[in-house]
């Protein structure tokens, strides 16, 4: 089997134990080790441990090397924020891929990895339990108990497969018999909604023993479910035998129903932390037999094999999958054809323009993050060199180019910074300047802590009054807020001159809150204002640098770093950050407020209440407060 092209890092992250491995030949790994979750701070230091214990280990691969990387995660996968559900990380993917210096990272739920590993199962990792005959190609089904109960499917289709994302583990639970009837009266005593996942779970083992207990009126013990487990499969208590037995017949009963539910003829498959543990336990448990209890449809599901997924690396595989579909994707796209492009054009370019392809060629991510001079030098050629040899690709200049080669290297733009230069052209100017703008937006969307918004809005909502602090070009941002909760009807005032916040902060009263902002945080006049009013008693909301001074000193501090040049000392990027926390504060009490919509004072007008409207809507809003005025209106920074 042909090796790849670089060594691929796969990981597998739980709630307990994150499993990393590295694949340097197709479904081949190596260096498998399992770190402890509660041993590192977030998700970055437990890769950084693992890429670091394999730099001291012997016959390893350099982590330089690694390029891409496959994440399979027991949380759901929406967007770019990755928050597991179960465990305190949290992290941006694209920062992620930045920070580990990877052109791809890939991030999938895990029991969608485990779905796309079924296909690729060798005889050998699976155990058939009863009869029936799989039909290829079909729909496939998966069911897993673990910490929960995992449901998904795979739909083929012309040249793979499609997995499918539920939540059917969800699904309500349906008593067989008396005693089942007997398990769900128990349940409804802790929980309204008995859904399979209830049961079928390790908690659910527990709550299963609880319930055989209290409906057999025997004793039971304090036990958890690998206890429970261990004395069925010993064979040494009646009651944890009747309870792994009840388990497996509720597990049959689930796996049909997903079976006639996706018409899944390829096959069931039972994965997770508990099944495959139970060896032969399972094979003569009563699980076969409820499958194929299906009344009308007994038939149907008799010809549907189930298997129990017995390969040690499964999510593995199929987290290793998904990555190498999503390579293929990027190689069909303009971006990654680029570089086949370059490649090809090396005999017709001149010995300049030569250079600088082999230097593209090369180091791709330096070639995408670097300045026109620092690829002109490296190259060892003129700048207009390389324009020349962007446009000799048919590209319009540099950022076009840079923008071709981004979008092949990993899937979408990348998030970088890139410095302006004299020498750039317009078309590069305004892509840097946007570049710039998105890349620090996406780091402080990142860094938002969303207890200190919600105290900060808690603040704001029952302020008696409202004034926000701000020095030099940061000003706007005050007079900005200003602007936005006076529409709300709410009494605010913005202060930009250090002798008025001195004599304003000195007369702020109990309860008022001050908002002080200030990239830096290190400014004496603001921490000046800032001890004037906790002196009199108002509370600080500070939206500035973390670690500084008035972060640390503030009672709410909302996090914005940002390092401008302060070769130029001109704010750009950091206004606009700042003005998006405003605009953060403005929703999160417009809702508060009113969720049915967003209260506003319309500009140069003054509506008065109307004597028809209830008392309880006047009494929520501010006299001449209109309330029709749509959401939308809060994200426009200026009339």
């Amino acid at each position: 089997m042909s090796s790849l092209d670089s060594p691929r890092l796969i990981a597998d992250i739980g709630g307990t134990y994150a499993r990393f491995a590295l694949e340097a030949k197709p479904g081949e790994f190596s260096h498998i080790a399992s770190l402890r979750c509660a041993d590192h701070a977030d998700f970055h230091a437990a890769v950084s441990s693992y890429l670091a214990g394999l730099s001291s280990a012997a016959e390893a691969p350099d982590v330089q090397q690694i390029a891409h990387a496959a994440i399979a995660i027991a949380n759901p996968v929406e967007g770019d924020q990755v928050r597991m559900t179960n465990y305190h990380w949290q992290f941006s993917i694209e920062e992620m891929r930045a920070r580990l210096g990877l052109d791809t990272l890939v991030v999938v739920n895990d029991f969608t990895a485990l779905a796309m590993a079924l296909p690729r199962l060798s005889a050998h990792e699976v155990r058939q339990i009863g009869g029936g005959e799989a039909r290829m190609p079909s729909v496939i089904g998966l069911l897993g108990s673990g910490s929960g109960l995992g449901v998904s499917g795979l739909i083929p289709t012309g040249d793979g497969w499609i997995a499918l994302g539920t939540e059917g583990g969800h699904t309500n639970f349906a008593p067989r018999d008396e005693r089942e009837i007997a398990i769900l009266r128990h349940a409804w005593r802790q929980f309204p909604h008995v859904s399979f996942e209830r049961l079928l779970s390790g908690p659910g083992l527990e709550l299963i023993y609880r319930a055989l207990a209290d409906y057999r009126n025997a004793r039971a013990e304090e036990l958890g479910a690998p206890d429970i487990t261990q004395r069925a499969l010993d064979q040494e208590d009646p009651l944890c035998v009747e309870t792994l037995e009840v388990f497996c017949s509720l597990l049959g009963t689930a796996a049909a129903n997903l079976a006639v539910t996706l018409g899944a003829l390829g096959g069931i498959y039972i994965g997770g932390g508990i099944v495959p543990r139970l060896g032969a336990a399972f094979d003569r448990s009563p699980f076969r037999a409820r499958f194929e209890d299906k009344g009308r449809f007994s038939d149907y599901v008799a010809g549907i094999p189930t298997f129990v997924i017995t390969a040690e690396h499964a999510t593995f595989k199929g987290a290793s999958a998904i990555l190498e579909a999503q390579l293929r994707t990027l190689q069909t796209q303009p971006g990654a054809g680029l570089l086949g492009q370059i490649r090809r054009a090396r005999a017709e370019l001149s010995p300049a323009e030569l250079r600088v392809a082999e230097h593209v060629l090369a180091h791709p991510r330096s070639a995408l993050n670097d300045p026109i001079a620092t690829i002109a030098r490296a190259a060892n050629v003129s700048q207009p060199t390389v324009i020349r040899f962007c446009r000799t690709l048919g590209c319009e200049g540099l950022s076009d180019f840079k923008l071709r080669l981004a979008s092949g290297l990993t899937g979408t733009v990348p998030v970088t910074h890139s410095q302006v230069n004299l020498d750039d052209s317009m078309l590069e100017l305004g892509a840097k300047v946007l570049g710039n703008t998105a890349s620090a937006i996406l780091q402080v969307r990142s860094q938002l802590n969303r207890d200190m918004i919600a105290r900060a809005v808690e603040l704001l909502l029952h302020a008696g009054r409202i004034e926000f602090y701000a020095l030099g070009h940061y000003g706007v941002v005050a007079q900005d807020a200003e602007f936005k909760f006076l529409r709300f009807g709410m009494p605010s005032a913005a202060y930009t001159d250090p002798r008025l916040q001195r004599l304003a902060a000195n007369v702020l009263k109990p309860g008022d809150v001050a908002v002080v902002i200030s990239n830096s945080g290190r400014l004496p006049e603001l921490l000046e204002v800032m001890d004037a009013a906790h002196a009199r008693g108002a509370f600080v909301i500070a939206i500035t640098a973390g670690q500084s001074p008035l972060a640390r000193k503030a009672d709410v501090a909302l996090i914005v770093d940002h390092q401008e040049d302060v070769a130029t000392h001109v704010p750009m990027v950091s206004r606009i950050l700042h003005l998006l926390v405003i605009d953060i504060l403005a929703v999160g009490v417009a809702m508060r407020r009113n969720p049915e919509g967003v209260d506003l004072l319309p500009p140069g007008s003054a509506k008065p209440a109307s004597a028809a409207e209830p008392a309880s809507r006047s009494s929520s809003t501010a006299p001449g407060v209109s309330l029709a005025s749509p959401l939308a209106r809060l994200t426009s920074h200026s009339r």
